[in-house]
């Protein structure tokens, strides 16, 4: 054999041998009588010529153990192997790796001639006119033994080899070699040749964690099984005796001495000529050993597998379906949003404290399918999408949505003044914010939490109907833990509830806030979509629903309106400039009595995609920026959830919200006129002067701050004065103020 620059040299392998010798079919019932009756004559004609005694009596216990025997059909033994996680375009996601290793079934079509004529040259060159077992081998096996010669060859032939890897375990008793001989004689006599060289190829470990051939293919090759050629079939048929020792990264020198031994061997077969053999060359084998699991799982992609996970045992996917049955899991999640949401995510943290964690869900509101989903960069630790958080002023959206359901419209007015409770707590807005007294619409741009929670007092039912809105929207009604969400456990509800005092899920927030985008109909999160098995059956499939109208759509419409706006007042986070309308809010919850924060939101949508966005730490502790200035809502999260939206919706037509239909004889916004403010005056100086403004106290009576009734007499400025009104912070909330429930 002769000898190149990178080993053996051989020609390449072309496609005209595609049509050599197939492993014979199955057999008919007289062929597989004629063959029992011939494995009988071999038995007893040796008892004859050795020791009649006690072979006769071997071969009766043999006859009886091999009558006695029920071997499973093809198809009926179940190996473990991986299930593959795909989003919805088909790309992986994540494989489900059982402990066994990498192995998925491939049907015999689609595994090269080739390679299965290799795989035969090296385990066992009878395969096709052996019943089973092979005498032969039996003493090749033995010679090798004495000789010392490890590519003699083993006695067991591929059958044996199946039958020791499934049925009966490879302990090293005779009374297990002995059965293993009866079950191997009885299915090749059963079965069809193609059947068990499927079987076989299917199982046998080739080394580097990769059980069968299509998991051989990509650790040793990086390659597709149908793309194998005859230098690589060698390799990989010759790894199957040892393939630690037969490694090619390993031992490159005891491999090539194996691969040149099975070319030879697939001349001995007829497989490929001489010159074919010697004009081969023994193909570059990827430098990585191949990964045992899912690589894929360590990062972000892992908590999305960990979720599908959950939801297969609710499909009525067995555990064992999903350990044998090679499953192609096909899910919501576009790959554009999913991209979007990691990104975002990732990118606008970079710089900040190491201590800083974020989650971000975004939601199909017309199907509930989970598009994008990021609950942490460490696939295999805690995922913040499940985690249950306070929300702050994102909840109150659900007393807004309670007060419409109760005919309430968006022009109702309150008062923006501190609240003084009866039990002497008080609520506060966040630094001090206020309108005097404003609509339902800009209380809720400006989140003012002594609006809201003067609403919610308003409500028949008060906080319970805030709960009981937010659960029709698709807060669930009990939490993952078997806890009633929403309440305190005696089943009361606080008043905090609308200022977001109850803890509630990432995820559940982004299916929430799609409720109202889909005009009240509510849609269940989810990430399946489709289940296939190895033969491609189709084990589950959703079909698309109309869902469940959970609010009416004037409700969630005239909600969708009054959100509009606050994206863009909240800190200039409109999407693609103010080109593509959407609905949010923020929300931030402080951290006790220590007047910083610890939970920041932003959750938000538009007709096709709903996403929340949530920022806190590690530990639950103080939620301060890279400056160290105190993270709100309207901060990095809604920065986030710009990013994310604007990557996710990229290309994607830009769509309208519904009009909304009049409550209580009010459709949308209201106008309402800008209230009195603080203002200053400057006088108009020259055009050359530079000269800085001058401040003056407004004349008038303080009722609350920004609320100013001018005294009787009192002018206005001089006309050759400017008035400034001071500007407004970006709108934001704290929570309820100290005292506060």
């Amino acid at each position: 054999m002769n000898s190149g620059p990178d080993g053996p040299n051989r020609s390449s392998w072309t496609s005209e041998h595609d049509g050599g010798r197939p492993a014979s079919a199955g057999r008919t019932p007289v062929q597989k009588k004629r063959r029992i009756h011939k494995v009988i004559a071999w038995i007893i004609g040796l008892g004859g010529a050795l020791l009649p005694g006690f072979v006769l009596v071997m071969a009766a216990v043999f006859l009886f153990t091999y009558a006695d025997l029920s071997v499973p059909a093809p198809g009926d033994i179940k190996q473990s192997q991986i299930a593959t996680v795909v989003d919805s375009r088909g790309g992986e996601i994540a494989k489900i790796v059982p402990p066994e290793g990498n192995r998925t079934d491939v049907p015999i079509e689609e595994i090269p001639l080739v390679l299965q004529q290799a795989v035969i040259a090296a385990e066992d060159r009878e395969f096709e006119e052996n019943a089973g077992f092979s005498i032969s081998g039996y003493g090749r096996a033995a010679l090798g033994k004495i000789t010392g010669r490890e590519d003699a060859g083993g006695g067991s032939t591929i059958t044996q080899q199946y039958v020791k890897n499934v049925l009966t375990g490879d302990e090293a008793s005779y009374q297990r070699k002995f059965r293993e001989l009866a079950i191997s004689t009885k299915m090749a006599n059963e079965w069809s040749k193609q059947d068990i060289l499927a079987a076989y190829l299917n199982t046998i470990y080739f080394g580097r964690g990769a059980y069968g051939v299509s998991a051989a293919s990509k650790a040793y090759f990086n390659k597709d099984i149908r793309d194998i050629t005859l230098p690589e079939a060698a390799v990989l048929a010759s790894s199957i005796r040892s393939p630690s020792y037969y490694d090619p990264a390993t031992n490159l020198q005891a491999a090539e001495g194996r691969w040149s031994y099975v070319l030879d061997g697939m001349v001995t077969t007829g497989a490929i000529t001489e010159e074919e053999a010697a004009a081969q060359q023994y193909p570059k084998v990827v430098d990585q050993q191949a990964e045992t699991g899912d690589p894929a799982s360590n990062g972000p992609n892992g908590l999305i597998k960990r979720q599908v996970l959950a939801e297969l045992g609710t499909l009525n996917i067995s555990e064992e379906e999903i350990r044998t049955g090679g499953l192609r899991v096909t899910t919501t999640i576009d790959p554009q949003v999913q991209n979007a949401n990691v990104s975002s995510a990732n990118d606008l943290r970079e710089g900040e404290p190491n201590d800083i964690r974020t989650a971000v869900v975004s939601i199909d509101p017309r199907t509930g399918g989970v598009k994008g989903y990021f609950g942490g960069n460490d696939g295999n630790g805690y995922d913040y999408a499940q985690a249950d958080l306070q929300t702050g002023s994102s909840f109150k959206v659900f007393a807004l949505v309670a007060a419409l359901e109760q005919g309430i419209p968006l022009s109702k007015n309150y008062s923006s003044a501190p609240f003084e409770g009866a039990g002497g707590f008080t609520v506060n807005n966040s630094d001090g914010e206020s309108c005097g007294s404003c609509n339902l619409a800009t209380a809720m741009k400006m989140s003012l939490n002594t609006v809201y929670y003067r609403l919610m007092m308003d409500l028949n039912g008060g906080p319970n109907a805030v709960a009981e809105a937010a659960h029709r929207a698709g807060i669930p009604e009990v939490s993952n833990s078997g806890v009633k969400t929403l309440q305190n456990p005696d089943g009361g509800v606080e008043g905090g509830v609308v200022l977001g005092q109850y803890d509630s899920r990432v995820i559940d927030m982004a299916s929430a806030y799609g409720t109202l985008a889909a005009s009240g109909m509510f849609h269940s999160p989810h990430f399946v979509q489709k289940v296939e098995n190895s033969k491609g059956e189709v084990l589950y499939e959703r079909t698309d629903n109309q869902g469940e109208r959970r609010l009416p759509a004037e409700v969630a419409d005239n909600t969708t309106a009054a959100l509009e706006p606050i994206a863009a007042y909240s800190n200039g986070n409109a999407l693609d400039g103010g080109e593509r309308p959407s609905a949010s809010k923020t929300g931030t919850t402080q951290l006790g009595d220590t007047g910083l924060n610890k939970d920041a939101w932003m959750v938000g949508y538009t007709p096709q995609l709903s996403t929340a966005v949530w920022v806190g730490t590690d530990k639950g502790g103080a939620l301060k920026n890279y400056s160290g200035a105190t993270i709100y809502g309207s901060g990095l999260p809604a920065q986030i959830w710009r990013t994310a939206m604007n990557r996710a919706l990229d290309g994607q037509p830009i769509e309208s919200f519904p009009e909304p239909t009049e409550i209580g004889g009010v459709a949308g916004v209201p106008y309402e006129a800008p209230p009195e403010t603080y203002t200053t005056t400057t006088a108009r100086p020259p055009s050359t002067t530079t000269a800085p403004p001058t401040t003056t106290t407004p004349p008038g009576v303080t009722l609350a701050p920004g609320v100013v009734i001018p005294l009787p007499g009192q002018a206005n400025p001089d006309p050759d004065t400017e008035t400034e009104t001071e500007p407004t912070l970006p709108a934001e909330e704290g929570g309820p103020g100290r005292g506060s429930p």
